[in-house]
């Protein structure tokens, strides 16, 4: 019997995790996916998880699996796409009475959105902040005094614009096909930036 009730009781935050409205966020290093997701979470209670933010957090609890993500990241190389996605997966299912879950730089790759929709759930839309580089750079490098992060520097910034140029951009191809791409230009200010996301997501 208790195995029935655990085996139901496992259908069924499938079922609920499947009907979760999921919203991918990429753009490059400075557009302004931190920024607008905080926004729509604080107006429309939707749900922010940033991928970058929850592998930090795991690599810092002292878990087996945290402990293997820091050697991973001390190493400068990326962390699988498994444990990524099962970090995401676990941060949804904690609450899955959101409106609405914002997944902020993810995903990074054709991979990871494969493994994340054959195995999670088919994301509803996906926002592609688009701005130039000179700008994202420019926003970068000022928010560099205060953020504390070694990759915030202009070396590593032509690196991450490339890995993104390289990584991101099939990715959007690839839902660009299928028409779930919502392409905002992130040159704008955050309010213009956000009240186009609202439009388009129709969340009025």
């Amino acid at each position: 019997y208790q195995r029935r009730v655990r085996e139901q009781h496992a259908f069924v935050s499938a079922m609920s995790i499947e009907e979760a409205r999921i919203i991918f966020v990429i753009g490059g290093p400075g557009a302004g996916k931190g920024t607008l997701c905080a926004k729509l979470a604080t107006e429309h209670n939707f749900k922010h998880f940033s991928a970058g933010d929850l592998l930090r957090a795991e690599a810092g609890s002292g878990s087996e699996r945290g402990k293997q993500i820091a050697e991973i990241q001390k190493e400068g190389k990326l962390v699988p796409s498994e444990i990524t996605v099962e970090l995401i997966r676990k941060a949804i299912e904690a609450d899955l009475s959101a409106p609405g879950y914002l997944i902020d730089g993810f995903p990074r790759n054709i991979t990871q959105a494969d493994m994340f929709e054959e195995g999670i759930c088919r994301a509803r839309a996906i926002l592609n902040l688009d701005a130039d580089e000179k700008e994202m750079t420019k926003r970068i490098l000022a928010r560099a005094a205060t953020s504390g992060r070694s990759d915030d520097n202009e070396a590593a910034l032509l690196k991450r614009f490339a890995t993104h140029r390289e990584q991101c951009e099939p990715v959007i191809a690839k839902y660009a096909e299928v028409k779930r791409v919502i392409t905002l230009n992130a040159n704008e200010t955050p309010e213009q930036v956000y009240a186009a996301a609202v439009d388009k997501l129709e969340l009025k």
